[in-house]
């Protein structure tokens, strides 16, 4: 025990120091305007060299600071949250096995160095969500693994097209690419970013991930598996300007995030709740990135990684709290019981929702009101408009049933904020939650936006969170007239709560379609004309070409005297001929 307790802190004392030597490093590239390129040739082949890159400059830095400071947050964390689980040490040596993964994927601008970084956080991701080793475990985490293998295949592809450039190093290529020769290649690195992502129809995986301790769950989502697309997004941006696949990234990851925002008012699992929020916010980052602010992307991933991780880890400490249940229903009124706790995930709670002068509301309010002055369409100005409301509704109804509301926990319930390691590792997150959204902002924007709307455009993202919040919160209030309504309208309901049935598609038909496929070709192909054509035809062949052999060999020699004269009269009526 000693060791374990002394794990996690020596843990989160080590990346904690990263994260503040990351953060000098970042002020210095910012300031100097400088960054700095490492590369380490392995291999040559053809002219074109294999290379380990890493880059430093102010956005890899500044993102490799973020990815540590929750990292080491995450791991004092789980010193309680884990502390009675046998395989401890293993979790934690998981843990830190992803985020060297995610800082080799951060510091790579280098298709071939990057692959490193993106594999190891699928197959981590895979340790880790298969980590409580049950059926549903094991589903989850297949589907996971499969899902990324999609975006594995596409860079893999990726690779081979940019092998024509005689070098993998997209960072200096990237503003070079025209669409007439390059399309299929930014297809494939949107598609790669799309799965990591989880943007439609890949967005199974991300609630089935949550089959993973809450402590991952609270790092996944934040700042590293789910932002690895997101962020190579933002470097791959300058080939994306003006192509085709900049307008199928736009209208995908607002059907995401509306999709995702519509889910999350039909899930009572509040792991599930906070997963459809992350999906929800990437579509909002991936679709202002499709609209040319990469900037503001970014911007977005950095505030949205410490209010998320602290919702993450406040919901760990709830379900720890009420004896492991997850469902929002078996909660209630904990606000008496627990009211740092419930602070924290109030104030995590309010920055998603873009409440002012808190983390989310820089970098969200500023994404709306650029992306209402662009040029879009209006079926993305809706989605927007639509997503941002049930946002807030969402997060209301989440309040309502857990923190406020009635009590519906047992008699017997252990309510309280005792556990002071698990509410002091929130802390730094609770602050940065309340003031990186201005810091991030002045930093990252030294000369501000000109953002020129009509009044009631600039009224319109308050005006919808006004009537979303309401909506979300009246309905709850009336959750028997609502459940009675849902089962009038139960294919409705099964359709919005279920993703639009992406799980079933995911799993069960796509697995059937497989099995059957998968017989067909045992039976044809495998055991069929491979089979007669393969393995065994050619074992049939040569054992009677051998037999043919072995006669010449053990018979009389006249037979091997006529078919050599045979053979000899052939060739020279061949020769002469």
């Amino acid at each position: 025990m000693v060791w374990c307790m002394s794990m996690h802190i020596v843990s989160m004392i080590i990346l904690g120091l990263s994260s503040f030597v990351c953060m000098i490093v970042f002020i210095m590239k910012a300031f100097s305007g400088v960054a700095d390129m490492v590369e380490w040739e392995i291999m040559s082949l053809n002219s074109s060299s294999i290379v380990f890159v890493m880059v430093m400059d102010w956005i890899s830095m500044l993102f490799m600071s973020f990815v540590l400071l929750i990292s080491s947050s995450v791991m004092y964390y789980s010193g309680s949250y884990m502390s009675g689980d046998k395989n401890f040490n293993r979790f934690m040596y998981l843990v830190l096995a992803f985020v060297l993964s995610m800082m080799m994927m951060v510091l790579s601008p280098n298709l071939i160095s990057i692959l490193l970084g993106w594999d190891g956080l699928g197959l981590v991701s895979y340790a880790l969500v298969i980590f409580y080793q049950n059926e549903k475990s094991a589903n989850a985490g297949m589907l996971t693994v499969l899902s990324n293998r999609v975006g594995d295949v596409a860079i893999l592809l990726s690779i081979g097209l940019m092998a024509n450039l005689g070098s993998w190093n997209f960072f200096l290529h990237s503003s070079y690419m025209a669409d007439s020769e390059w399309m299929l290649l930014k297809f494939l690195v949107t598609i790669a970013a799309m799965t990591k992502s989880a943007q439609i129809p890949f967005s199974a995986w991300l609630p089935a991930a949550m089959a993973a301790p809450t402590p991952v769950s609270a790092l996944v989502h934040s700042s590293t598996l789910v932002t690895a697309g997101v962020y190579l997004m933002i470097r791959f941006s300058p080939a994306l300007e003006g192509s085709k696949a900049q307008s199928m990234l736009l209208i995908i990851s607002c059907l995401t995030m509306f999709m995702a925002g519509l889910g999350a008012n039909f899930e009572y699992d509040l792991k599930k709740i906070i997963a459809l929020s992350t999906l929800s916010q990437l579509g909002v980052m991936l679709s202002i990135l499709a609209l040319g602010y990469p900037d503001l992307s970014f911007f977005h991933l950095l505030s949205h990684a410490l209010f998320k991780a602290l919702l993450f880890m406040c919901a760990g400490v709830l379900i720890h709290s009420v004896s492991g249940y997850q469902d929002i229903r078996y909660m209630g009124c904990l606000v008496k019981h627990m009211p740092l706790s419930v602070s924290y995930m109030t104030v995590a709670n309010l920055a998603l929702c873009g409440f002012p002068f808190l983390a989310g509301f820089y970098s969200k309010d500023m994404i709306l009101e650029v992306a209402f002055m662009s040029l879009i369409n209006m079926i993305s100005f809706i989605l927007y408009i639509l997503a941002t409301g049930l946002t807030v509704s969402y997060t209301l109804r989440l309040i309502y049933f857990s923190l406020s509301g009635v009590w519906n926990l047992s008699s017997l319930s252990n309510v309280s904020d005792d556990d002071k390691l698990m509410t002091n590792s929130m802390t730094l997150l609770g602050f940065s939650a309340v003031i990186m959204g201005a810091v991030l902002s002045w930093l990252i924007f030294p000369d501000p936006y000109m953002i020129c709307l009509p009044t009631f455009m600039k009224f319109l993202v308050i005006l919808i969170s006004l009537v979303g919040g309401v909506t979300g919160y009246m309905l709850n209030l009336m959750n028997t007239s609502q459940n009675l309504k849902s089962l009038k309208n139960y294919s409705i309901v099964s359709m919005s709560g279920s993703m639009w049935f992406m799980p079933f598609l995911s799993t069960k038909y796509i697995s059937k379609v497989n099995l059957i496929s998968g017989v067909k070709f045992e039976v044809v192909e495998d055991k069929g004309w491979y089979e007669y054509l393969g393995g065994q035809g050619l074992y049939y062949v040569f054992s009677y070409l051998f037999m043919i052999l072995n006669s010449l060999q053990m018979n009389s020699v006249k037979v091997f005297m006529k078919m050599f004269i045979v053979g000899g009269v052939m060739v020279l009526f061949f020769v002469f001929v």
